[in-house]
């Protein structure tokens, strides 16, 4: 990328933003250097990191680095062999590489959303042992602790002795009145690292010691007294040990880091990316831009088309925010975007669509060419640097080679240039070192010359650069150009659009327009006087008149069809929204009612279950009744004459089929119905409630045989009728206050009753969780598909199933349920803190 047209575009300035939202030093200095990529696989594996990096910093805190300020020396300091850090810039390493571990972690607490960043941290190496004694050996104050190590421990104990003992000695010497009187001041001093008396210098003899040095006036002398001189000596060789054992301990703290020399680049590395992907990620949203389309091929899967389209695309530098975060914090406008421009930037749309590949930009004075000339080459060079950029979606950009512009005024006066010669020099220079894919951006080519010339020869430049097969976006006030870019293959005109009453700038891009430049027009609004402005229409020639209207005329019907183009992409927008909305109530509905269909056939399939064991009772009952039957016979056989008839007829047996005929046929009709509900006794009342348990007499069955129970198991109980023992649903049993005779049987007409019990009692546990450790796969799948069911009749929205890690099996076999099920809008394993791969958590539809 060409170093002068990154300063024309003002790159710098995003870099300075950019670098300003680091949090490191080697962040800060990675960003110093961003420069556009020209390789497209760096490009959009850069801008797919920044994405990644936007959507972390929007669903969590940030990377939770941090780093000291002098960085670089604690580098510098490692690479030093036998050199030991300081104790507060080991605490810093030592805090540092901590935030490092800490990011990492929050990024594996993720999940496998963030596949790059992960790939990232997993080259972080840990050191866990080596912080830890960092923290243990420096305590709070940046101090290395007393008990660093047992020896350091014992010198400092001896020390603290020893000047306990010493201060008590001097101490003495102040208190006593014989020696106090010598003294100049009532204190002890420190001097060359020895605790000394102030005394007068005329009584330098009265006390006996050592002279250490005297005032500035002389009228003092600092007096170690003889009785100190072995305690001080005792300090100052314990202060040496203890010096030399902080050494030893630092040293040992320094060269455990310095010991890991790759684990440790590695990891410096890994976290200066970091900072520049959430760097990158920041400024991202304080643009609120998104990452573009890098056209790396075509619709077909072939090379690269050449596609350029920004839509709506914003100036950054135009936006308070950046200027904000802008170092000198000017907000004045600079190299050429205009000075009276609009509080927020107005999108513009730049396209450059095969087999167009110039774009000739005309219009009025201040109506925003040069602004838009440097937002299509900024917004370039920020994407080929992994920046997001401020446009729409949907917006498309090659990755380019070269990038070139010619922008503003250089003439130089040193260099003898003028602002034509410039120029000149500077299309000279591009056509040099042109590589493509390539973009050139030319402000006003050929202007500072005769318009005549000056319009031949830009349209001859213009042409050059669209034969060697660039991308160039130039603006121009000419006829000579308009009329080219109206004419030529390739070529597409557009104009800034202005209001018709005003003439007041719009920033709005106008295409297939020819453009007005509207000078007259503009110096008139601006002030200039009604006579000048009167005598400038007059100088024009009838053909520029005619020329004149008949593109004002132009003007007006492209500004009605860019307006009706604008009302139709509106209602467009607004059809399909419509649309897009009754699809979703049509699938919402489509999904209640596959819902309501589920809900309905488990209901049926609960009934005919019921209706089932209903008949199952009714069979048994039958049994039994036949059983008892024959009992009776049997004995008005042996209590009859063998003459007589057998006491079981065929009235009995028949009575016993048709009462269990009517049962079934009861059964069967109230499940037609749908009217299965608990049952009432012959005489219609329903039987008083009593508690169900062994030695309670209970009716049994559809057919209403009346036994005791003996015993209760979980939900079946063991029932003694007429010493058959029946095993029975507790749901099938009632309570019964008959005498159970036989002949209190045969007395009275028994009226069949079917039980049907119907659990309305709330589901155990929680309404959002369900636990199915311990299940086989048929039974988990069961119970899921239910506990979706039930909870459509809540307001839960996040369920919770809790299936364990074991082989996995149930695992699975809920994923594929809830793959395909119509109440589910979406599922994930649950994050740590829930259970991770233990549970399964569930979004359902709305």
């Amino acid at each position: 990328m060409n170093p002068g047209a990154l300063r024309a575009l003002e790159f710098d300035r995003i870099v300075v933003v950019v670098t300003g939202l680091a949090v490191t030093p080697t962040g800060r200095n990675r960003l110093v250097a961003l420069h556009p990529e020209t390789d497209t696989p760096a490009v959009v594996a850069a801008q797919k990191a920044t994405s990644e990096g936007t959507r972390f910093l929007s669903s969590h805190q940030g990377f939770p680095l941090r780093a000291p300020a002098d960085l670089e020396a604690i580098f510098e300091g490692l690479a030093v062999e036998g050199r030991a850090l300081e104790p507060p810039r080991l605490v810093g390493l030592a805090d540092y590489l901590d935030s490092i571990d800490r990011s990492r972690g929050a990024i594996k607490s993720a999940g496998a959303a963030f596949p790059i960043l992960e790939r990232l941290v997993a080259g972080i190496a840990a050191f866990t042992s080596e912080i830890g004694d960092v923290r243990r050996k420096i305590d709070a104050s940046g101090e290395v602790a007393d008990n660093a190590t047992p020896a350091l421990a014992g010198l400092r104990d001896r020390l603290r002795r020893q000047r306990t003992k010493l201060r008590t000695t001097l101490e003495a010497f102040l208190r006593r009145q014989e020696t106090s009187k010598y003294l100049q001041d009532q204190v002890v001093t420190d001097r060359n690292g020895r605790y000394v008396l102030v005394v007068r210098a005329e009584h330098r003899s009265a006390i006996p010691g050592i002279i250490h040095g005297a005032s500035a006036s002389g009228a003092s002398l600092y007096l170690e007294p003889l009785a100190t001189v072995e305690v001080n000596n005792d300090i100052v060789a314990l202060e040496e040990q203890e010096a030399e054992e902080v050494r030893r301990i630092l040293l040992a703290l320094t060269d455990a880091f310095r010991g890991r020399p790759d684990d440790l680049q590695r990891t410096f590395d890994v976290a200066t990316e970091l900072d520049v992907i959430q760097a990158r990620a920041r400024f991202s949203q304080l643009v609120d831009g998104i990452e573009p389309d890098i056209d790396s091929k075509d619709a077909s899967g072939g090379p690269a088309d050449g596609t350029f389209d920004l839509r709506n695309a914003r100036h950054p530098l135009l936006m308070r925010e950046v200027n904000d975060r802008l170092e000198d914090g000017r907000r004045e406008a600079s190299d050429g975007l205009a000075q009276t421009r609009p509080k927020a930037p107005v999108p513009v749309d730049i396209h450059l669509i095969p087999p167009v590949r110039v774009l000739v930009v005309t219009g009025p004075n201040t109506g925003g060419k040069t602004v838009a000339l440097k937002t299509a080459g900024l917004l370039v060079a920020m994407a080929q640097s992994g920046l997001h950029i401020p446009v729409d979606p949907g917006s498309r950009l090659p990755v380019f080679r070269s990038l070139f512009a010619d922008i503003g005024d250089e003439q130089s006066i040193s260099a003898s240039l003028s602002t034509f010669s410039a120029h000149i020099t500077n299309v000279v220079s591009m056509d040099r070192g042109l590589v493509l894919p390539a973009l050139v951006l030319l402000d006003e080519v050929g202007a500072g010359t005769d318009p005549v010339e000056g319009g031949a020869l830009g349209t001859a430049v213009i042409d050059h650069f669209r034969m060697r097969g660039a991308h160039l976006i130039a603006t121009t006030h000419y006829d000579s150009l308009k009329s080219y870019a109206l004419t030529r293959e390739g070529v597409v005109s557009a104009a800034f659009g202005f209001n018709r009453e005003t003439f007041a700038p719009t920033y709005r891009l106008i295409y297939g327009s020819p453009g007005r430049s509207l000078a007259i027009e503009i110096a008139a609004r601006l002030g200039m006087p009604a006579s000048v402005v009167a005598a400038a229409r007059n100088n024009l020639t009838e053909r520029e008149k005619q020329l004149a209207e008949q593109l004002a005329r132009v003007d007006h019907d492209l500004g009605t069809l860019d307006e009706e183009r604008r009302a139709v992409q509106k209602e467009r927008a607004q059809t399909i929204e419509t649309e897009k909305q009754l699809r979703a109530r049509e699938s919402g509905i489509r999904d209640r009612e596959e819902a309501f269909t589920r809900r309905l056939n488990a209901k049926l399939d609960d009934q005919v279950r019921q209706a089932r064991r209903e008949i199952d009772s009714v069979i048994e009952g039958l049994k039994v009744r036949a059983a008892e039957l024959s009992e009776h016979a049997a004995r008005q056989l042996k209590a009859d004459s063998p003459r007589l008839r057998p006491a079981l007829t065929t009235g009995d047996t028949g009575a016993a089929r048709a009462l269990a005929r009517a049962a079934l046929d009861q059964v069967v009709k109230r499940v037609k119905d749908g009217t299965l509900s608990p049952p009432r006794g012959a005489d219609g009342p329903p039987v008083a409630e009593a508690p169900l348990e062994p030695g309670a007499r209970v009716a049994v069955g559809a057919l209403g045989l009346e036994g005791r129970i003996t015993e209760i198991h979980g939900k079946q109980a063991e029932v003694d009728v007429r010493g058959k023992r029946l095993r029975v649903e507790l749901r099938d049993l009632r309570p019964s206050t008959g005498s159970g005779r036989p002949e209190a049987l045969e007395g009275r007409a028994i009226t069949p009753c079917v039980s049907v019990s119907v659990d309305l009692q709330p589901r155990e546990g929680s309404l959002s969780e369900l636990h199915v450790i311990g299940c086989t796969v048929d039974e988990a799948v069961a119970r899921v598909e239910k506990f979706l069911d039930e909870s459509t009749l809540t307001d839960q929205r996040t369920l919770r199933i809790v299936h364990g890690h074991g082989t996995g099996q149930l695992r699975r076999a809920i994923a594929a349920l809830l793959k395909n099920h119509p109440l589910v809008a979406g599922f994930e394993l649950a994050p740590p803190e829930q259970g991770g791969g233990g549970a399964t958590v569930v979004e359902l539809k709305d």
